[in-house]
């Protein structure tokens, strides 16, 4: 049969006719299922703008808190996160903030429509915090980046907004600083009260030291500037750095070098990725090492304590590695305990002796405690009985000796000084500095 013969054949089977048409039009629409999907591809990569936050990054929590109180206005599906908010009558609030929760959401900012998308892996644990992974995926049409950069910097700044006013404390947890509690409120310098002149020589050489990196930089010096306070406990020494801390807007990274864990390598990282304007506090200092110089007895005792080494700390504060922009802070009860090469010029660029009290610091704290016509005449009649019966007196003895009779009268107050005990040998007067 003519190969024309045949074909017109099948064209008159109305079975073939209906499978035909069959096979075309699923051709067509697989086609056409493929062609919407390219084309669904192509529009997501040229006019659609799509942001990816992990939980890792710095900004995460501030995000989140930004779509608390922008985004959770426009959602149903929420989460809750509870707080404990102290108000300055001292009484603690607590807080509840709704976070739009896992799933999809679509918040509206400015003109333009954002799908939000908060995904968490139930596999997968972000170790150092030993919570599962989130990710919050922020979608919007366009081509125009910098509406994200408004959304993160409108976000940071509500973030700082909320701490301002308060001092943050960072532990370190496992490679990384995380605040220790809640931000706290920021002391006044003026309520450390430090015998005369120590005070403002501190802060003025912070200052100076803030506000001219380039000097350093001019003369190829390292940015980065060491103190110890030293002298006896209850003396000032931690409150002083709380509250200088305060005045210069910084937050403290508390670093305790006896914590087993820590290692040389980690400690050099730890002081790499502290947080910017924040001072490193090293608290008695002379307890985490033995000096070189000390008997064999001496240092068998301190054996096993830690695997941080001498020459790591040192090499973190000013060796090749050593990170720049940094200012630490280091105490001590003990000066005489601390190896010279780890207070030399360099590592420890000024050193302050905090001691006991001075007449002169026994009437500025009865000041106050205490107010009124006659406080100045009390103050010093207060303070000239004080050191009769006294020796060596902290300022924690005294500050807590007005605590008990913050409501009595001058005369209990100075009837019962002889609480204090002792003979008044070696308390330290006013000297000019």
């Amino acid at each position: 049969m003519p190969l024309t013969e045949y074909l017109s054949t099948l064209s008159d089977n109305p079975y073939f006719g209906a499978g035909f048409g069959l096979f075309g039009v699923g051709a067509a629409a697989a086609v056409l299922r493929k062609g919407f999907q390219a084309s669904l591809v192509l529009f997501r990569r040229h006019y659609m703008i799509t942001l990816e936050v992990p939980c890792r990054d710095k900004s995460y929590q501030w995000l989140l808190q930004w779509m608390t109180t922008k985004g959770a206005r426009q959602t149903q599906h929420l989460s809750v996160e509870t707080s404990f908010e102290q108000k300055d009558s001292g009484l603690i609030k607590t807080k509840y903030d709704f976070i739009p929760s896992i799933g999809t959401h679509f918040f509206r900012y400015g003109r333009t429509w954002i799908r939000v998308e908060r995904t968490r892996e139930q596999h997968a644990l972000d170790l150092h915090m030993g919570t599962p992974w989130e990710t919050v995926q922020l979608t919007a049409l366009g081509q125009n980046k910098q509406m994200f950069f408004d959304i993160l910097e409108e976000a940071r700044t509500m973030a700082l907004e909320k701490h301002e006013g308060k001092t943050i404390m960072y532990n370190a947890m496992g490679s990384e600083w995380r605040p220790l509690g809640h931000p706290r409120r920021k002391r006044p310098i003026s309520s450390v009260i430090l015998d005369e002149g120590i005070s403002e020589r501190v802060l003025n050489d912070c200052r100076e030291f803030i506000s001219n990196p380039g000097w350093y930089i001019d003369r190829g010096i390292p940015y980065r500037r060491g103190y110890l306070l030293y002298g006896p406990p209850g003396c000032g020494k931690s409150s002083y750095i709380t509250a200088l801390a305060g005045e210069l807007g910084f937050s403290i990274c508390i670093l305790n070098l006896s914590e087993r864990s820590l290692s040389d390598d980690r400690l050099n990282h730890l002081l790499s990725v502290a947080p910017q304007q924040s001072i490193i506090l090293l608290e008695d200092i002379d307890a985490a090492f033995v000096s070189r110089e000390d008997t064999p007895r001496q240092k068998a005792a301190y054996e096993g304590l830690n695997r941080i080494t001498f020459s790591g700390l040192l090499n973190c504060l000013d060796g090749v590695a050593s990170t720049e922009a940094r200012i630490v802070f280091m105490t001590t009860n003990y000066r005489e305990r601390l190896d010279p090469a780890l207070i030399r010029p360099g590592r420890v660029d000024v050193q302050e002796y905090i001691g006991w009290c001075s007449i002169s610091q026994i009437e500025k704290m009865f000041l106050r405690f205490y107010d009124g016509a006659e406080a100045p005449s009390q103050a010093k009649v207060f303070a000239e009985k004080l050191a009769k019966y006294n020796d060596n007196i902290s300022p924690a003895q005294v500050q807590g000796y007005f605590m008990v009779h913050k409501h009595s009268n001058f005369e209990e107050v100075l009837k019962n000084c002889e609480y204090f005990g002792g003979n008044g040998a070696n308390i330290r007067k006013s000297v000019e500095i």
